[in-house]
């Protein structure tokens, strides 16, 4: 008795397994192999994510952002405000429109592509910012399948919940038909 288990404790004692630890030298341990796969995916997804996670942005960002979003309500307001000021002093509204139509044609074409580039570029960083936000959002997908799988398991083991089968639909038409001509002929005898 103490020969085996002297043996068994070699083997297996100390938390110690021989035989695996000998077959895992020519195989790999499943286990620990999805576990070293699963980091090494976590840590590629974590790295795509930091390239496209912008750290807090500075005060300074904020003002430039903020001057960023003023030129297009300007010119807006600044329209209606010409409207307005024509239906108010005519006169005033066309001794300015007289100095502008002495600005010379070059100026014109340089103010139009300045505010085209200006627009151009605003597009360009706004669909920048899009890709970022879409690539936060599929970051996200695996939680939102797991949440689903994991409703979609509490919906099936619901109480009470039966399926429409052939069987269930015979039962619940004995139940409701009350009629059954023998019986009612039957019945008739015994009283009559």
């Amino acid at each position: 008795m103490g020969l085996i288990s002297g043996i068994l404790g070699f083997l297996f004692g100390n938390e110690r397994n021989i035989i695996r630890e000998t077959v895992e030298v020519f195989r790999e341990n499943a286990e620990s192999g999805a576990e070293r796969g699963l980091q090494v995916r976590q840590q590629a997804v974590s790295q795509f994510g930091a390239e496209f996670h912008g750290a807090g942005k500075a005060p300074f960002d904020s003002v430039i952002d903020g001057l960023n979003r003023l030129p297009r309500p300007a010119m807006a307001l600044g329209t209606l405000g010409l409207f307005v000021a024509a239906m108010v002093d005519p006169i005033w509204f066309s001794a300015r429109m007289q100095g502008i139509a002495l600005v010379p044609e070059p100026l014109w074409w340089l103010l139009g592509v300045i505010v085209s580039f200006y627009f151009g570029a605003r597009h360009q960083a706004k669909e920048q910012e899009l890709q970022r936000e879409i690539s936060a959002t599929m970051m996200r997908t695996p939680q939102v399948l797991g949440n689903i799988k994991a409703l979609a398991a509490m919906r099936s083991d619901s109480v009470g919940v039966a399926n429409a089968d052939p069987d269930a639909a015979l039962t619940a038409e004995t139940i409701k038909s009350d009629e059954n001509p023998a019986l009612e002929k039957w019945r008739r005898k015994r009283t009559g």
